[in-house]
């Protein structure tokens, strides 16, 4: 299973008025992680949608233990939950600077045609990102 990690430098814009990180931005630092993950596998998500292919967030579980405070450095990691052709779940954990964890969360996700948002097999479309992800992914 492959495990990326993103650092983040927590800016004054992403808090709330007491300097902690505002529970959305975990969202964004999410995909981000995402988007690392994709570029260790060899990949860019920007080469899919040249494609005319996207993939939506279909649906998210975020858990919140510690926050995240301006100034401090965080850790997100990244990896593949769940695979099967055509649906990606990814999994995260994001850690403050401390090492403690902050938040645990999981992403599930389709590949859709943007034109017809019809999902699509990742399998038969991208054979390449379907060969890297099934090496990837979590083991039972």
């Amino acid at each position: 299973m492959l495990i990326s990690d993103k650092k983040i430098e927590v800016r004054y814009a992403e808090t709330d008025q007491m300097g902690i990180v505002y529970h959305a931005n975990y969202l964004v630092w999410m995909e981000l992680g995402r988007t690392q993950l994709v570029e260790d596998l060899g990949f860019k998500y920007a080469d899919m949608e040249v494609e005319g292919i996207l993939s939506p967030v279909i649906d998210i579980e975020i858990s919140y233990k510690k926050p995240v405070l301006y100034g401090e450095m965080a850790t997100i990691k990244t990896w593949i939950e769940e695979y099967d052709g055509i649906r990606i779940t990814y999994g995260y954990e994001i850690y403050k600077e401390n090492g403690e964890l902050s938040v645990t969360s999981y992403s599930k996700h389709a590949c859709v045609r943007k034109e017809s948002f019809r999902p699509i097999s990742i399998r038969k479309i991208f054979p390449d990102w379907h060969e890297a992800y099934e090496k990837a992914k979590k083991t039972e």
